[in-house]
């Protein structure tokens, strides 16, 4: 018997072990598998910056699509095109009178991918009504007509022939097809919200225009009668009600040239509708640091009449007063908000300690005023026409040569600057998050235009071993900081202007960059 037992419970223990290895298996995958319908946006690490809004856009996020209609281009018989006379509009961008021979039009879709189907324009008014290429009217009627697009060749234009000054069309919406009946309670695209829903943080820079925005007074916002998005920018009431949605934290870059009253406005009614629980990140501007922004160079000149020193040198004298006006808007917030307010102060990454310390952050205590140190830590190839590595020697490159060198000298150099940032938010007791973050590919100074370098890096962002990247960037991110980074950016077609999206259309629901921010998401909860 016990010569049994000697062999048998060896193999009963064996079996067991064995079992129990399969469990834990069935387990882990039944987690993995589950972990999207558990996850939150709280549970993220991860933000997103969204394509800007325009006529080219690839990603489709509203299901009124005239939302992304260009300015309107005045368009007179017998004249060169785009040179008709001024047009009159109102105070929403509608147009309220043509003159003889003249018309007026703009263009929607022209990034592609959007459906194909049949379209339902809608307006106010009295007038005509006309599309352009690559669509069909299949009827119409008073306020209502059914068109046929087909997008995927550079979309179309919609012409407006003649309007009543007396009741002139107004209120345009064409809308996708199947959505007429519920895009007055749903503007967003539910593939664009399935999308994003478990991301933390909607940075709306580029929804917001940001970059050399004009805005200055209140009356100067975006509103949601407004005849486009593309002008101004979306609207405050339409971002919050995104976030609100989704669930997730809102981040706003208030206008460099925005007054007090603007930015108390903006206060109150982001505390108005964005609910309580979800949080507000309030920067100053986008990259006040970088000359090649107008807010660069109108922190300059402000330094200089507010006479900010050093003089000679001007660009330390622009990081200074970004530093003063940050900390004014910041007051200016905190009359409103409480502990949902996060206010950031956003800095080149590569800037180096002395920067982000001496000349911004313990510029007047800046940092007795502010909650976060926000970077953009990029892993580079700036690939210029000259240089060491210029754009002669790259574009010779094989994809595989240009993702080693990523691996063993642009990560490297990311995590250098990330080490470098944290040891300043450490010193001031800042949380150190991400205002932008991703691969950064792209020629400049003339590079752009080497088609060989743009095709080598547009081949690179697609290669699966782009994923792997991507993981061992975050990774490197989440040992240094851990806190929130934001990907720049979500869709975008590809081009010599850089390959930003992590997708590049609507239709696309999978690349090695998305499978891998998505996989690391889930598998990196806070």
């Amino acid at each position: 018997m016990k010569k049994i037992n000697l062999i048998v419970q060896p193999i009963i223990s064996g079996l067991c072990c064995f079992i129990l290895f399969l469990l834990a298996i069935w387990n882990c995958s039944l987690f993995a598998a589950e972990s999207p319908a558990r996850f939150t946006p709280q549970n993220s690490r991860l933000g997103i910056n969204f394509a800007g809004p325009a006529d080219w856009n690839t990603e489709h996020p509203f299901v009124d699509v005239f939302r992304l209609s260009r300015k309107w281009i005045s368009q007179k018989k017998g004249m060169q095109w785009g040179k008709g006379p001024e047009l009159v509009r109102d105070e929403n961008g509608w147009i309220k009178s043509l003159e003889p021979d003249c018309w007026a039009e703009t263009p929607i879709l022209t990034g592609g991918y959007a459906p194909v189907g049949d379209y339902v324009c809608l307006y106010n008014g009295e007038g005509e009504i006309e599309f352009g290429a690559n669509s069909k009217i299949i009827s119409r009627s008073p306020g209502r007509i059914v068109v046929n697009i087909n997008p995927v060749k550079n979309g179309t234009f919609l012409r407006l022939l003649k309007t009543n000054p007396n009741n002139y069309i107004k209120n345009i919406r064409v809308i996708m097809p199947g959505f007429e009946a519920t895009y007055k309670t749903n503007p967003f695209n539910p593939d664009f919200l399935k999308r994003w829903k478990n991301f933390n943080t909607i940075r709306f820079m580029d929804w917001m225009l940001t970059n050399g925005s004009e805005q200055k007074s209140w009356k100067d916002r975006p509103t949601t009668n407004y005849c486009n998005y593309t002008e101004h920018g979306v609207p405050i009431e339409v971002m919050a009600d995104l976030c609100n949605r989704l669930g997730v934290d809102a981040w706003f870059c208030i206008p460099h040239l925005a007054d007090d009253d603007y930015i108390h406005q903006f206060a109150i009614l982001v505390k108005k509708l964005l609910k309580p629980e979800l949080k507000a990140y309030i920067e100053y501007s986008n990259e006040v640091w970088n000359s090649g922004f107008k807010q660069n160079h109108y922190a300059q000149q402000k330094a200089k009449e507010l006479q900010i020193p050093p003089s000679e040198r001007p660009w330390e004298g622009a990081g200074k007063f970004y530093a003063k006006r940050s900390v004014e808007i910041f007051k200016i917030w905190e009359d409103v908000f409480s502990k949902q307010l996060v206010r950031v102060i956003a800095w080149q990454a590569a800037s180096g300690e002395y920067w982000t310390d001496k000349i911004v952050l313990s510029y007047n205590d800046t940092y007795k005023n502010c909650d976060a140190l926000a970077i953009a830590p990029y892993f580079t190839m700036n690939v210029s026409p000259k240089g060491k590595l210029n754009a002669d020697i790259v574009s010779g490159w094989t994809v595989e040569q240009v993702l080693e060198y990523a691996r063993t000298n642009s990560i490297p150099e990311a995590v250098g600057w990330m080490k470098t940032q944290k040891k300043v938010s450490d010193k001031y007791g800042l949380r150190l998050i991400c205002y932008e973050a991703g691969q950064h590919f792209v020629g400049v100074g003339g590079a752009e235009n080497n088609e060989a370098l743009t095709k080598l890096f547009i081949s690179a962002n697609n290669h699966p071993k782009m994923g792997d990247l991507y993981k061992i960037y975050l990774n490197s991110w989440k040992d240094i900081s851990g806190d929130l980074i934001c990907i720049f950016s979500s869709v975008g077609a590809y081009s010599k202007w850089g390959s930003w999206g992590l997708l590049e259309n609507a239709t696309q629901t999978s690349s090695p960059k998305y499978d891998a921010v998505i996989k690391w998401m889930y598998e990196n909860p806070r």
